[in-house]
């Protein structure tokens, strides 16, 4: 009898971009897999162009550390999500439950913990985030990106293994999204990504200084749902809300990133080699988690890194030019760096975890 994963996580698309990374390799030795996110979240859209995944979606609700009037209704949809979850999971009897986090995740891991099924749940931050805190007393253990976190959780449960990277990444053809987007193939390219769901802050600044940056690059800019801004129709400028399939080809064209400090992105341009301009959210839009991961990557000299409150015309345009004069330094301390891909590794956790 074949056996049967449960994966969970989603709000961004940093929360899922390590399962769509690990589903494959269980379809391939015969898994049933299964998913369970929220009704209408990006996980959904991005688990549902993956064939053969069964995708459940469940009320959920958001962790907040604000006051918000939603924060009165929102416990009433995770006690729903949590009896939802663990209706679907007590009928599928799954093996094991891998949790990526984000709020929709809590129901999953507390229906799971409810069911008996081992679960392992996934911390790509420098801290961990505000769902995986509430899972920790009900999995069997946490898979660990940066070593430093051991020191946030409990050491007993907490297992090192580095970073997990979509294979499919490194498989990308420059010439090809050359082509596609029309780009030139004697200028540098410069890809803008904000998250899967945008950085408002840096769309408008990279929007306000067009015309200089178009000068010396040509710009692919990811902007997140809903930030196309059809009016912007310029010769070596292309948007899109964001890039699933052609990622890895436009990867493969970019000569350097300007990004949010999300680790699972910024261990994929690490692992690419790609030089990067980290703005991380802010300490008023997070729990700071983004500032420590860039603050990382900056001493380990994988990047430079402008904050947030330090984002005026004058510094952004310094930084980006400081970027791309320093690449080919960047790229060579990347070369040095011990990136391994632990995929193996954690499906052998994974397969050694479940029942």
């Amino acid at each position: 009898m074949s056996k049967c994963i449960v994966f969970t996580g989603g709000g961004s698309a940093g929360h899922v971009t390590v399962n769509v990374a690990l589903i494959p390799y269980f379809q391939k030795e015969g898994w049933e897999v299964h998913y369970i996110g929220s009704e209408e979240g990006i996980e959904k859209q991005m688990i549902s162009a993956i064939d053969g995944v069964h995708y459940y979606g469940i009320a959920t609700g958001k962790l907040r550390r604000y006051f918000d009037l939603q924060n009165i209704k929102d416990p009433f949809k995770v006690l729903k999500g949590i009896f939802q979850a663990s209706k679907i999971i007590r009928r599928l009897k799954p093996n094991v439950i891998f949790s990526k986090g984000g709020f929709v995740s809590v129901p999953v891991v507390l229906g799971g913990w409810m069911n008996r099924v081992p679960i392992l749940i996934h911390e790509s931050d420098y801290t961990p985030g505000l769902a995986n805190k509430i899972a920790l007393p009900f999995v069997s253990k946490v898979l660990l990106t940066f070593p430093e976190t051991k020191q946030f959780v409990n050491e007993k449960k907490a297992q090192y293994i580095g970073s997990v990277v979509r294979e499919e990444l490194k498989q990308g053809n420059a010439h090809k999204a050359q082509e596609k987007l029309g780009f030139s193939p004697t200028k540098p390219v410069l890809l803008v990504m904000g998250g899967s769901l945008g950085a408002r802050k840096i769309n408008e600044t990279v929007r306000s200084h067009l015309e200089t940056l178009l000068e010396r690059f040509q710009i692919v800019h990811l902007c997140g749902k809903g930030s196309v801004d059809p009016s912007l129709n310029m010769k070596g400028y292309a948007q899109f809300e964001f890039l699933q399939e052609e990622l890895a080809d436009v990867l493969a064209l970019t000569d350097v990133v300007i990004s949010r400090a999300g680790s699972n992105s910024i261990f994929e341009f690490l692992a690419l080699k790609k030089p990067m301009l980290l703005i991380p959210l802010s300490r008023k839009a997070s729990r700071g988690d983004q500032i420590l991961n860039a603050k990382s990557f900056a001493k380990s000299g994988y990047c430079h890194m402008l904050e947030e409150e330090d984002l005026t015309d004058e510094t952004f345009l310094k930084a980006v030019e400081a970027v791309y004069r320093d690449s080919e330094t960047f790229i060579q301390t990347m070369k040095k760096a011990q990136v391994e891909n632990t995929t193996a590794e954690v499906l052998d956790i994974i397969k050694q975890t479940a029942k």
